[in-house]
C-alpha cells in the first residue's frame, strides 16, 4: 500500500507522548515488525504529528530511502541505515512507501535482567545504548549480521513458551545487536571506559535533570542534591558523556525550548515560564546565547520547514 499522504504543513500542536502499547494479547517487552508491517498499522493510525517516544525505537533500513525526523535534523536514510531513538526524544514519521526494513521497539526495562548477574556490565549496556549515535551506517559484513540479528529477533518474538524465558532470550540478542551497532559506530575503536562510581552518578545527574530542568539551572543545586562537588559531577558527566555538566544542563533546556517552539503554539512568555526562567526577556537572552537566533526567528524557521 502507499503511505498516508503528505500532508500541507499545519499549525503545530502538542507533542504526542506515545507509550509502548503492543497490540492487544502482545506479552513481551520487545516488538519487532517489517516496514510492510508499519504500512498496514498506518491505515489506522495517524504518523503526521510529532510524538515524544517513552521507549527504545530502532529502524533498521535494507533497501530504498526513507527520511525521518529526530530532534530537528531530519535524517536521509539508505540500505543500510539504522536510525536508533532514545526514550524522551522527540520525533516525526516520512514517507513510510518507499523503504523495506525493520522496525523494533523496546520498553527500558527489558535491559535489565531480572537475573543477580547481568549478562554485560552495567558501562557495555550504557555505551551500547544511550551513547549511541542517532544515525548509523553499516555496510558489508556488519550491514548482513545486524540484518540477520533483527530477522532472528524478529521470528523469536513468535516462539511459544514463558515470557520469562523468551524475555531472556530476547534481551541477550537485543544486548549483542545493541554492542554491534555500538562497535559499528565506533568503527571498532577502544572506548575511554569511565569508572563505575562516576557512571552511576552521571546516571543519577542525568535522571536528576530530567526531573528538576524547569526548576534547577545551576549545576551547584544537582551536585548539592547527589551529595558531590561540582568538579566530581562535572568530571563524571565528561567521561560518561563527553560534555561538562553545564552544557549537559543547558542543552536539555535549548532541547525543550525547541521542541516547545517548534511544535506547540505556546507564547513565547509562557514558554519561558514553564522552562523556569521568571522573566521572559532572560530566557529570551538564553535563547539567543545558546542557539544564535531569539525564539520568535526559530519559530519562524521551523514554520517555513
Amino acid at each position: 500500500m502507499t503511505a498516508p499522504p503528505r500532508p500541507r504543513r499545519r499549525p503545530p500542536g502538542p507533542i504526542a507522548p506515545i507509550p509502548y502499547a503492543p497490540p492487544s494479547g502482545y506479552r513481551l517487552d520487545l516488538e519487532v515488525y517489517p516496514a510492510s508491517e508499519l504500512r498496514r498499522r498506518a491505515r489506522t493510525v495517524d504518523l503526521r504529528s510529532v510524538e515524544r517516544l517513552q521507549f527504545h525505537f530502532i529502524i533498521h533500513v535494507s533497501a530504498g530511502r526513507y527520511r525521518h525526523m529526530v530532534d530537528f535534523e531530519t535524517h536521509a536514510c539508505t540500505a543500510g541505515s539504522v536510525l536508533v531513538m532514545q526514550p524522551g526524544q522527540v520525533h516525526r514519521w516520512g514517507d513510510i512507501a518507499g523503504w523495506d526494513g525493520w522496525v523494533v521497539l523496546f520498553r527500558p526495562e527489558l535491559l535489565q535482567s531480572r537475573e543477580a548477574t547481568a549478562p554485560i556490565s552495567e558501562l557495555e549496556l550504557f555505551r551500547s545504548v544511550e551513547a549511541l549515535p542517532t544515525h548509523l551506517r553499516t555496510t558489508g559484513p556488519v550491514g548482513d549480521a545486524v540484518t540477520e540479528a533483527v530477522g532472528r529477533m524478529a521470528a523469536d518474538t513468535s516462539l511459544a513458551g514463558p515470557a520469562l524465558a523468551l524475555h531472556a532470550l530476547l534481551r541477550s540478542q537485543l544486548h549483542a545487536l545493541l554492542i554491534r551497532l555500538h562497535l559499528a559506530g565506533s568503527g571498532g575503536a577502544p572506548q575511554a571506559s569511565a569508572e563505575p562510581m562516576n557512571l552511576q552518578r552521571f546516571r543519577r545527574f542525568r535522571a536528576a535533570v530530567e526531573r528538576e530542568y524547569p526548576r534547577w539551572h545551576a549545576v551547584a543545586q544537582y551536585a548539592t542534591h547527589l551529595g558531590c562537588s561540582e568538579r566530581s559531577l562535572t568530571r563524571a558527566t565528561l567521561e560518561a558523556a563527553d560534555v561538562n555538566a553545564k552544557a549537559f544542563l543547558v542543552n536539555r533546556i535549548v532541547l525543550e525550548a525547541k521542541r516547545l517552539l517548534a511544535h506547540t503554539t505556546l507564547p513565547v512568555a509562557a514558554i519561558a515560564d514553564r522552562l523556569g526562567f521568571a522573566e521572559a526577556t532572560n530566557f529570551v537572552k538564553f535563547f539567543r546565547r545558546e542557539t544564535g537566533m531569539p525564539p520568535g526567528e526559530f519559530r519562524t524557521r521551523q514554520a517555513r520547514g
